[in-house]
């Protein structure tokens, strides 16, 4: 019995899923879940495209509340990512209207969508961080990437992750994604396997977390004059007595940031003493392994603790192929077997 029968499909931060220039890629989504028997819903605005999402978040917020609602639905997949889903939260907070609608069911997707998965945990859903439907499902590849695929097919047919173990490979990211490279292969590189930059290899906790050039923006007004201000009004990030004893996961963004960026952004989780309380830190390799060192001793050197664990290089988040993360359940981290299992 597949768990998954139904996709709602949702654009909650760019509205790119309704342009005409992905169509190509869409397509061959939409075979490749058809040819697993899923049924599609697209929510009624996100194929509206780049400007009407933009302009309407409260659409896109209705989009959610609704495929939350609609009981046919079994999964709620982001397109994609973007950069504005914080602007959502009053259309889910101001009211309860998030709070109220949320029902049991997958949530699946990454980037900017740390916003969601945020939103999410402060009404108690567990979610599941590090797949979306263009970037993933609709591969130009002749098939999706297999250890994406692995782990994707693993959600639909049983509604959990049971446990991550590193790809044996990366693949650079492509700088094609028109028509002509339909069926156009990667550029495939040996993977090394996580990587303990400090601390004990084995720990446990559950994992929160995400993108941190989203996560910056929760703190940082650089980007949006007003994400400071929203978030902080809706209490969008946990309080310390949330973070203590969980594990903290990072990834970087296609943006790549210089390392002095970067090194703000550790900057400001530090100041939030998260680092005090958590259990460890997984950290997703960067886009073509782009500042892998510059990132691993800033990470060191902001976190300036020794004992607590950072593991490096999980396939997840930016950098291709992804595994999919459990958000909210009890993981157990052993680097010596390579592998993270959890507990449900």
């Amino acid at each position: 019995m597949k768990k998954v029968k139904t996709i709602g499909i949702v654009s909650l931060s760019s509205g790119i899923l309704g342009e005409d220039f992905v169509q190509h890629e869409v397509k061959i989504g939409l075979e490749r879940l058809e040819k697993l028997g899923i049924q599609v819903k697209f929510m009624e605005h996100a194929c509206k495209g780049l400007k009407y999402i933009s302009e309407h978040p409260k659409d896109r917020a209705s989009d959610l509340l609704n495929a939350f609602q609609d009981d046919s639905i079994d999964m709620i997949l982001c397109a994609i990512g973007g950069e504005d889903t914080y602007r959502l939260l009053p259309y889910l907070f101001e009211h309860d209207e998030l709070k109220n609608a949320v029902k049991e069911k997958i949530f699946l997707g990454f980037s900017d969508t740390t916003f969601n998965h945020f939103m999410l945990h402060k009404v108690g859903l567990n979610t599941f961080y590090g797949q979306a439907f263009l970037p993933d499902v609709c591969e130009l590849d002749e098939e999706m990437l297999p250890y994406t695929e692995k782990y994707f097919l693993e959600l639909l047919e049983t509604g959990i992750i049971h446990e991550i173990t590193p790809s044996d490979v990366w693949y650079e990211e492509r700088s094609d994604y028109s028509a002509e490279a339909v069926g156009t292969k990667r550029i495939m590189h040996a993977n090394q396997g996580f990587e303990l930059l400090q601390g004990s290899g084995v720990f446990q906790g559950k994992i929160l977390g995400g993108c941190i050039d989203s996560l910056y923006d929760i703190f940082d007004t650089t980007r949006h004059s007003d994400s400071v201000e929203l978030c902080r009004k809706y209490d969008l990030f946990p309080n310390l007595e949330d973070w203590k004893g969980k594990i903290l996961l990072l990834e970087s963004s296609e943006e790549q940031p210089t390392p002095e960026k970067y090194r703000h952004m550790i900057e400001a989780l530090k100041n939030t003493g998260i680092f005090d309380v958590i259990h460890g830190v997984l950290v997703g390799k960067p886009m073509d392994e782009m500042y892998t060192k510059e990132y691993q001793e800033i990470l060191v050197d902001i976190v300036n603790n020794p004992n607590l664990p950072i593991v490096w290089n999980l396939n997840v988040g930016h950098a291709t192929p992804r595994t999919i993360v459990p958000f909210g359940v009890m993981a157990r981290v052993d680097v010596e077997k390579q592998k993270i299992s959890f507990k449900y």
